[in-house]
């Protein structure tokens, strides 16, 4: 008999009914929201669960390429490939062929020597557990030819992803001018320095993008929506740079680098009549492609530095502009007090008595001394320089441009204005300036873009000659230019300009020498820590090229800068057809034929009429080594060195030969020589024309060396 539960003895806690009945109330008012409710804690539901499996890739445009003036690339992006090994087997499922890694030692094998990877390395990333792999550095960034041969091969499971990197055609060459790029992990190029920076947002053009379904492992699903933006590819950008002149200003700029050792070189040369920048080069360079920099400034615009003499020229203009200019009034040259400071030429006994016309031939700092303390105040030589561009940035179509500096005040600092100290300037101000001195008193802004053309085939920009005013007059250019002429060609003893003569040539210039300070904040005043630089044009009465080079302690003093010009001048004037057929414009040059085992006088006979210093060592008839090697291309005021099959060896007189001439000489010569100090030689041990024997020479340097120096150590 069952027994019966008494109900009514079943007590109920009324507060634990209460809770329960309350939670299951909330459960469902939550599960009502959830299911009515367009947006939970402020995240869009649909648009979440969507997002789960949609991606949104983003579809790079392909950036525009860097020409020079005549159409030859510079820059260009090209198509790069990566890699990709499918390693799962369920990649093959619903396929007649395999499309997964099956021979795992043989598609290392194969794919090893042409991605430059080790065997070994491959096969430890075909054997991971993972749906698909890359192939380490050796697979990624590819060209398109290598792509083709792995093709060829036809692997199971080996496939491409595709995408663009930037290829510098001629590796450092106009590096600091196109700068670099920097691409990002998904793609992205974005341009550092030079053109790349300045005109990032033109050349990246407009990305695209692709809407799709991804699956868990996140790869597209087949079938389903897509939504795609095309991209709009950037725009091409024409520069003014001419590849043959770029290629003769890096060339003789390089080995005047490499030879006389600077800290830096700097050489621009503008087309005089425009403003167009023609070639623009500075060492130490750097490849954009491997990205080798060791410095990231463009020193055609973010170097400011003192110029030195060069800027004389100006203070010679604003004194003529000011009609207080007397070229035969004479001063007493060496030195000038301005209170307890002292002004003294570069030769510290000075000239003599000159007239301000030679003073500006012999770069006399007193000179420029007198001028301004009897004719200027800081405001009005202030006024002056800054009509010439200096203290403002040029808006040359570069990033980082300086604006250089003219804080001057009180007579002795404008003093050092006017000869290029206490001041800073950068290179394409000093190309701006010049190019008043081309045109009649009107001064060019600079430019280095020619042209810009979008995608389709429009030209969007135009680069142009812009004038910037009338600067100077007609007559104060006629006189400067005069004097730039006679600086170079003089008779003057002391003649700053006299290694940049040029025989059938009437480039005219001007030299500079300016001090610069060391980490103490003081300037050196050894033999060597100079700035060296020349600013000329070409030809006199209608300069068409405007040639600027400049270093930072060379050894050799002005040598270096001396060949680049010179170099310059010739091959710009023989590529251009500046000088008429009837001038003897090969008459500076000679390229040097194999002498080796001919006659030593047969040799000479040949060479004599053409170069004044031919230099033989050893006292035998026949010639057994010689350097410059066969080949090259020499001024005819260079040095060629003859080794003959004689013994005995006697020394020359190398009164003024430069350190580099002295080495290389002794190591032609094989003999012991101890050489004290920098510059060119104005003492040695062994007297000329004696037999060294086992001897040792010695040399002494001197940066400059004038005739009471050498007469006094003789």
């Amino acid at each position: 008999m069952r027994k019966r539960v008494n109900v009514n003895k079943i007590k109920i806690n009324p507060i634990l009914l209460i809770v329960t009945l309350l939670f299951f109330i909330v459960i469902i008012l939550r599960v009502s929201f959830l299911a009515l409710s367009n947006e939970i804690d402020g995240i869009n539901i649909k648009k979440f669960v969507s997002g789960r499996n949609t991606r949104k890739k983003t579809v790079y445009a392909k950036r525009g390429n860097i020409y020079d003036s005549s159409g030859k690339i510079l820059a260009q992006t090209v198509n790069s490939y990566t890699i990709i090994a499918y390693l799962s087997p369920s990649r093959s499922e619903g396929f007649k062929t395999p499309q997964h890694v099956v021979d795992k030692e043989a598609t290392a094998k194969a794919l090893a020597p042409i991605i430059n990877t080790k065997e070994e390395v491959i096969l430890n990333l075909l054997n991971q557990n993972l749906y698909q792999t890359e192939l380490g550095v050796g697979g990624r960034n590819i060209s398109e030819l290598k792509k083709e041969e792995i093709e060829k091969l036809n692997l199971p499971g080996i496939a491409f992803t595709s995408s663009y990197k930037r290829y510098y055609q001629n590796d450092d060459f106009a590096s600091y001018i196109l700068g670099y790029v920097k691409t990002i992990d998904d793609g992205e190029m974005i341009g550092e320095m030079g053109i790349e920076q300045y005109y990032n947002d033109m050349l990246k053009g407009e990305d695209g993008f692709q809407l799709y379904q991804q699956d868990v492992n996140g790869y597209k699903i087949p079938n389903t929506r897509e939504e795609t933006k095309e991209s709009k590819d950037g725009v091409d950008i024409y520069l003014t740079l001419d590849s043959n002149i770029q290629f003769f200003t890096e060339k003789y700029t390089k080995e005047a680098f490499d030879e006389y050792s600077p800290d830096w070189a700097i050489t621009v040369v503008l087309d005089a009549k425009t403003g167009a920048v023609l070639g623009s080069t500075s060492y130490p360079s750097f490849n954009p492609n491997i990205k080798n920099l060791t410095n990231y400034l463009n020193p055609l615009v973010s170097y400011s530095y003192e110029p030195g003499s060069t800027f004389k020229t100006f203070t010679y203009m604003a004194a003529m502009e000011k009609k207080v200019y007397d070229g035969n009034a004479t001063f007493p040259s060496g030195s000038i007090k301005f209170g307890d400071n002292v002004v003294s030429d570069w030769l510290p006994q000075g000239f003599g008595t000159i007239t301000y016309d030679e003073g500006y031939m012999l770069s006399s700092n007193v000179g420029i001394s007198y001028l301004t303390k009897n004719y200027f105040n800081a405001n009005e030589l202030r006024s002056y320089f800054e009509k010439f561009g200096f203290g403002q940035k040029t808006g040359i179509e570069l990033p980082g441009e300086l604006s250089g500096t003219l804080n001057f005040k009180v007579p002795f600092e404008v003093a050092n204005a006017g000869f290029g100290q206490g001041i800073t300037i950068t290179p394409i101000q000093m190309m701006q300036a010049l190019t008043a001195i081309s045109n009649d008193g009107i001064m060019l802004k600079p430019y280095i873009v020619d042209k810009i053309v979008d995608s389709n085939n429009n030209i969007v920009y135009q680069g142009t000659k812009t004038e910037l005013g009338k600067v100077v007059s007609t007559e104060t250019v006629s006189r400067i230019k005069d004097l730039m002429y006679k600086v170079i060609y003089n008779d003057l003893y002391y003649s700053t300009g006299a290694g940049f003569k040029m025989k059938d040539y009437d480039l005219i210039g001007k030299t500079g020498t300016a001090q610069y300070v060391n980490n103490y904040g003081t300037y050196y005043f050894d033999e060597l820590h100079y700035i060296r630089s020349f600013t000329g044009m070409f030809p006199k009465d209608n300069p068409q090229i405007i040639v600027y080079s400049v270093m930072k302690a060379p050894y050799g003093g002005s040598r270096g800068i001396q060949n680049v010009v010179r170099g310059l001048v010739a091959d710009i004037s023989n590529y251009k057809s500046i000088y008429s057929k009837n001038s003897n414009i090969d008459s500076e040059t000679y390229k040097l034929s194999n002498y080796i085992n001919k006659n030593l006088n047969t040799v000479k006979t040949e060479l004599e009429p053409i170069f004044k210093n031919i230099v033989i060592i050893g006292d035998g008839d026949k010639i057994i080594n010689q350097y410059p090697e066969k080949d090259s291309i020499l001024s005819t005021e260079e040095k060629i060195y003859l080794i003959t099959n004689g013994k005995n060896i006697t020394i020359p007189n190398m009164l003024y030969w430069s350190k580099r001439e002295v080495d290389t000489y002794t190591k032609l010569s094989k003999i012991k020589c101890k050489i004290t100090g920098n510059g060119f030689v104005y003492w040695q041990s062994i007297e000329p024309n004696t037999n060294i024997e086992d001897k040792e020479l010695e040399v002494k340097l001197k940066e400059r060396i004038s005739k009471v120096e050498v007469e006094k150590d003789e």
